[in-house]
């Protein structure tokens, strides 16, 4: 593809994202709400490709930083410390009410620090093993906000917190619909065009990350993470960096879930959840940027979509299933079929690396400096099928 075709795909690519939310608002703003999720889990799916597609580092534990980015979202714009502790009231009579340009910095730094605190013990660990502690990790991290409402009411336990301020921005509070001239965009379609923004940060930040040494020495370590040690590379500030960097994505995705929702609870952050986002980078393709999105944004919307299909199956069965189990059948069906036609994903990342073909006869001969390597002499009449191959010393 010319650079000219490539402009004009990426124009074409950038007006259909603009203007879709203002088509799917007119079948009803259900569809641009599923839209929205879809954007929130490519940043999270972006976010842990990081860390499993660069660095080879399996984390099933990625949905913990999405509670920390929510919950301390929901702390710092809901009304829920103020009247729970007296002497925050005293000190803030009007609430925090804290803006997103102050959020979104904290949540990337508080979700970073915890992606770094949950490297440490976990950098000699490798595969399964590393899946099995960062899963229990995540479960800790769930617990932790569900249980922490006694002695002091923190987290609200399983209650969650609720009446989260909406997100404002120079004076436009996207909690409300905005008219201009006569024409009404929808509160969910604002939040559609913030999150779309967030994404393409997201995507220019990991694009730049995966052509820099930083990004090259991760995939060094996931190659081989003794031969990466053995060239020179601290696999072990490497690694801290891929949990904190991927860990940072999840805090800013999750903070904005926490604004989008207006309510937020353990549940919201349950193992399936980290599950999902791990099979979206894997369905996807490991490593590739375009392929993780794809993958993001048909996990993401597939549930909702099947919706569709799995009431008319569950009236064929005169009720007997319920139609969310239908709909996890559906999906479990596709994710099998996907991963035994496309192992390596719908969208996997170009092979680089294969060892030079050797051309058959009639074919052009690679000249003997590209056939011999230093050391081996090759007899004349050498030819592609001929294998008397003779070896001779190293002329010193």
């Amino acid at each position: 593809m010319t650079q000219k075709n490539k402009l004009i795909a990426f124009l074409v690519c950038g007006i259909a994202l603009l203007v879709a939310p203002l088509i799917l608002q007119s079948f009803g703003n259900a569809w641009v709400r599923i839209a929205d999720i879809a954007l929130l889990y490519v940043m999270l799916a972006l976010g842990l490709n990081i860390v499993v597609g660069y660095a080879g580092l399996l984390d099933l534990g990625y949905v913990a930083f999405f509670a920390v980015g929510a919950y301390l979202y929901g702390l710092l714009a809901s009304p829920h410390l103020t009247d729970t502790f007296p002497a925050i009231a005293a000190a803030f009579p009007n609430g925090f009410h804290t803006s997103l340009w102050m959020v979104i910095p904290l949540a990337l730094g508080l979700a970073a620090m915890t992606g770094v605190l949950l490297g440490i013990p976990v950098l000699k660990l490798r595969g399964d093993y590393l899946a099995i502690v960062t899963l229990g990790f995540g479960e800790i991290i769930r617990i932790f906000l569900n249980n922490l409402d006694h002695p002091y009411n923190i987290t609200n336990g399983p209650k969650g917190l609720n009446q989260i301020d909406s997100v404002k921005i120079f004076g436009l509070d996207l909690g409300k619909p905005l008219t201009i001239g006569g024409y009404e965009i929808a509160s969910v379609s604002l939040y559609y065009y913030l999150f779309l923004a967030l994404v393409i940060v997201t995507v220019i930040i990991c694009s730049r990350l995966q052509d820099s040494r930083i990004g090259r020495a991760w995939m060094a370590i996931r190659e081989d993470e003794i031969a990466a040690k053995a060239m020179g590379l601290n696999t072990r500030n490497l690694k801290l960096l891929a949990f904190g960097m991927g860990a940072s994505f999840g805090g800013v995705s999750g903070a904005m879930f926490a604004a989008f929702q207006g309510f937020v609870s353990p549940e919201s952050f349950s193992l399936m959840e980290s599950v999902m986002i791990v099979a979206m980078v894997v369905l996807g393709g490991i490593g590739h940027l375009p392929g993780v999105i794809l993958g993001a944004v048909l996990l993401a919307s597939l549930p909702e979509v099947l919706r569709y299909v799995a009431g008319p199956l569950q009236a064929m069965t005169d009720g007997r299933l319920d139609s969310a189990i239908l709909r996890q059948l559906l999906i479990a069906l596709a994710m099998i079929s996907v991963m035994l036609i496309r192992p390596r994903g719908l969208w996997p990342s170009p092979e680089h690396g294969k060892a030079r073909k050797i051309p058959g006869p009639g074919k052009d001969v690679p000249t003997t400096a590209q056939q011999n390597p230093p050391g081996i002499d090759f007899p004349a009449d050498a030819s592609p099928g001929n294998t008397e191959i003779r070896q001779y010393p190293i002329n010193s």
